[in-house]
């Protein structure tokens, strides 16, 4: 999917592991992610978020979609910063997936993210 994906490409995104139901994703925080207070755009752990989601949805071999996020910001991120985010799928049910995504830079947790998905009929490639 990463191949497929210059939104994620652009923002650096590397997959650090992924398995059925869980996958999980890093990137490091550049100058042009900065916002007019010097930090991180909220922006920018969303994406990395967002990412780590839709992979970890689309592992179970269909198509998934997204129909609802939200993210809370709990830590301020800097220029430099290296974070992950780590997808899991805690409840799937025939069409509709829930997961949980933790931000962390290290092991402290910077954001915390829900995301549910619908899973189409169709299959992955």
């Amino acid at each position: 999917m990463l191949s497929l994906d210059p939104f994620s490409q652009w923002l650096g995104i590397e997959v650090l592991s992924v398995e059925k139901g869980r996958c999980k994703v890093g990137m490091t925080i550049r100058k042009e992610m900065l916002n007019s207070m010097g930090k991180a755009h909220g922006g920018i752990s969303y994406s990395l978020a967002d990412t780590a989601f839709g992979f970890s949805a689309n592992t179970h071999g269909k198509y998934a979609v997204s129909i609802e996020t939200s993210i809370n910001h709990i830590e301020a991120l800097e220029e430099g910063d290296y974070i992950t985010a780590e997808a899991v799928t805690d409840i799937v049910k025939t069409r509709v997936g829930f997961n949980v995504v933790e931000v962390k830079r290290g092991e402290e947790i910077v954001a915390l993210f829900k995301g549910v998905v619908y899973r189409t009929s169709k299959d992955w490639e």
